[in-house]
């Protein structure tokens, strides 16, 4: 249950975040702090195993991954918190709801991931439009196949932002990821399963998002009763870097309508 946690010193309700898949605490904290700032909540960013700075102390598989963030949780959190996460940092709050809904206030999913398979995945059916002539030129050359797929607001300036956050963090575990990634553990069990949580929650994708699409998302409202469901025009699979003032406009509504705490509890 050990993973390499920042907190923020605030005393509201808890709120954790969950990265994207290879990504570090500090990409997830540059993504979500600024929709979360100010709102009094208590920010915990992890580190997934084998991920920045926690190493791999687990077996290379989702459900292996998941029931060391709930230990965690069960560890350090009194009560249920918050859960935000972005593309398989959501895939896994999402499990978390499903498989420990005792953990779980409400779920905030950007561009979740809905299935881990690549080949199941509905994707757009249109490319967004050209960005500007050289958009790409910063660019490692083998990441820029991936952005052009990903991002959906194509600007040098975004492209600079995506950049910064992926380079932040520690190392993580190579070795490990890539076993996580092609074993047949990636999938969670569970993963579709229509079991429904009730608490609130938010889903926000992106519409140029050639990654997880935004179809999938909405047919997987049906687990969310109260739930609430945002496609974003000129937003892919770094919605957080694409489009940061609607995300903090979302956040806050998805907050308007998650109750707090009983009084007594920690949060």
């Amino acid at each position: 249950m050990t993973l390499a946690a920042d907190r923020s010193q605030e005393t509201g309700p808890d709120v954790v975040c969950l990265p994207m898949f290879g990504t570090t605490r500090a990409a997830t904290a540059a993504a979500l702090h600024p929709a979360l700032a100010g709102t009094g909540l208590r920010e915990t960013y992890l580190d997934l195993p084998g991920h920045g700075d926690t190493p791999p102390t687990c077996p290379p598989t989702s459900q292996a991954l998941l029931t060391t963030i709930c230990a965690w949780l069960d560890h350090h959190i009194d009560g249920p918190a918050l859960l935000a996460g972005a593309s398989y940092g959501a895939y896994l709050a999402a499990g978390i709801a499903r498989q420990r809904p005792d953990l779980v206030r409400g779920l905030l999913l950007i561009c979740p991931g809905i299935t881990i398979a690549p080949a199941s995945r509905t994707l757009p059916e249109h490319r967004p439009p050209p960005g500007p002539t050289g958009w790409l030129d910063d660019a490692p050359t083998d990441l820029r196949p991936h952005l052009d797929t990903a991002l959906g607001h194509r600007t040098p300036s975004v492209v600079a932002t995506v950049l910064r956050a992926l380079n932040t963090g520690g190392p993580g575990d190579h070795t490990f990821q890539q076993e996580l990634r092609t074993g047949p553990g990636y999938a969670l069990p569970d993963e579709t399963a229509d079991t429904p949580f009730d608490g609130p929650v938010s889903v926000l994708t992106g519409r140029q998002d050639g990654i997880v699409g935004f179809a999938d998302q909405f047919h997987a409202m049906r687990r969310y009763p109260r739930g609430t469901y945002s496609t974003v025009d000129q937003a892919g699979h770094y919605l957080p870097f694409e489009q940061p003032a609607l995300l903090r406009a979302h956040t806050r509504a998805w907050l308007r309508r998650t109750p707090q705490p009983e009084a007594g509890a920690r949060q």
